[in-house]
């Protein structure tokens, strides 16, 4: 079957930006995913169709436990290299191009497709009970009308799309034990670990949905975030708290640090746009966190389509508990023998730099998946417009949350030979979904009383 690309005429005027959808709910759950995703497989059944996904864990699996691989029996289909690049690459973003054409040792394995994402009922519910009455506000820098849900499950323009992987479901709490590593282009690295915790306040639970709409529109808090670095010891003790604000141009998002060292809170304004990501060497920008986060302000978003491409999912292995950081850890890029990539239908989205907007990217193209709305891969470009970084989110199913969400995010710089890889849990304790916290454990107060214990 010949990929295909719908292509949308131009950028999105903003009168375009704010003006009633035409979303039909009726859709959701019928012809559609209950998330705005095309249930039906294509027409060879590369894609198959939409059943559910996974809802329930294997046999033997306890909670604590790295999730077992529901497809660990399966070997590649086939594997794309340097050597049959031309053969695929109507199926590949530009950036995993360059990585097969700058490495020759690169590889992209690709196994039978599995549309595995499941969200709980209740978002499915509020996707659909909210897909009419959710607007961009004006600068297209916030939205109103929705919580819990997709906010535009039946996309119109880019921001729709951004909006809708900035607000996907990742549990209502997680926790969680990770670690990052630069590598040196000869494979050494140091690695740092991270205690993070997260309140996703825009899928709360606690609260009723119209009382919680009300909440975000008058505090303007989307989520509340936690970081803490427990490792090396030259950087442990340092404690970050974020309110990651819904509107960042009307209200930038407010940050503290704890700084172990002067035993004190101070405000950290700087955690935005392509300020340097926390003991990232340089390899990321902040807004690169999650693939993308923070307000969209600076860009020009254009939706050019849908497109069937070869992206990493459901990838397990790279999760596993059996598998040492070392094992993923290799000279210029990941041990790509430990990644999965299948065939699955993305949105893709670019984001030109307006003019007069400064940032280290002046374009970035974004690669959406249809089913969770997880920005799966980046290309990032630099101010003369070449491909400078490549970025691709390894994700699963966190099938004891009904998340879909990044396991391993991996930012690879073409120009420096280096990659961070962000994530690396394998020898660590599995995420914690099910801690109980509210916007009161993230206030200055209570970081100031963590920090001194």
């Amino acid at each position: 079957m010949k990929t295909k690309l719908f292509l949308f005429a131009g950028l999105c005027s903003l009168s375009s930006l704010v003006v009633g959808r035409a979303a039909d709910p009726a859709r959701l759950g019928a012809d559609l995913t209950p998330l705005g995703g095309e249930k039906a497989g294509n027409a060879d059944g590369s894609i198959p169709a939409w059943e559910g996904g996974i809802t329930t864990p294997p046999a033997g699996y306890k909670s604590g436990d790295h999730h077992p691989d529901p497809f660990a029996g399966e070997s590649p289909l086939f594997t794309i290299t340097t050597a049959n690049l031309a053969q695929y690459a109507d199926k590949l973003t530009a950036g995993q191009q360059a990585l097969l054409r700058t490495y020759g040792d690169y590889s992209i394995p690709v196994y039978k497709t599995h549309r595995s994402v499941a969200n709980p009922q209740r978002v499915y519910d509020a996707t659909k009970k909210y897909a009419t009455t959710a607007r961009l506000t004006e600068s297209g820098n916030g939205f109103t009308g929705a919580v819990l849900g997709v906010p535009f499950p039946q996309p119109e323009n880019g921001l729709q799309v951004i909006w809708n992987h900035l607000t996907r479901y990742r549990g209502i709490t997680g926790a969680r034990h990770i670690g990052q590593a630069a590598p040196q282009r000869d494979g050494s690295y140091n690695l740092v670990q991270f205690e993070d915790e997260f309140l996703f306040n825009y899928c709360r639970d606690d609260i009723p949905q119209e009382s919680l709409m009300a909440e975000l529109a008058s505090e303007n808090v989307l989520i509340y975030f936690k970081q803490a670095v427990i490792a090396p010891a030259r950087l442990a003790g340092s404690i970050l708290v974020v309110h990651e604000t819904l509107d960042q141009v009307k209200e930038k998002r407010r940050a503290w640090i704890y700084n172990a060292g002067q035993r004190r809170v101070r405000l950290a304004p700087s955690i935005e746009y392509d300020n340097p990501g926390t003991a990232a060497d340089g390899m990321r920008t902040s807004d690169q966190f999650d693939m993308f986060n923070g307000a969209p302000a600076l860009y020009d978003w254009q939706l050019l389509g849908k497109k069937e491409m070869y992206v990493p999912y459901n990838s397990y292995r790279l999760h596993s508990d059996q598998v040492k950081v070392a094992d993923i850890l290799k000279p210029l890029h990941i041990n790509q023998a430990l990644t999965r990539y299948e065939l699955h239908r993305v949105w893709v989205v670019d984001a030109q730099l307006k003019p007069g907007a400064s940032h280290l990217y002046s374009r970035r193209t974004f690669y959406v998946d249809e089913d969770s709305w997880q920005v799966l891969a980046v290309d990032q470009y630099d101010g003369r417009g070449q491909l400078w970084r490549v970025s691709e989110a390894h994700c699963i199913n966190y099938y004891d949350a009904l998340s879909f969400w990044s396991t391993l995010e991996v930012h690879t710089d073409l120009l420096a030979g280096r990659y961070l890889a962000f994530g690396l849990d394998n020898e660590n304790k599995m995420y914690d979904f099910n801690q109980r916290r509210s916007p009161q454990d993230y206030t200055p107060a209570k970081l100031r009383q963590e920090g001194v214990r």
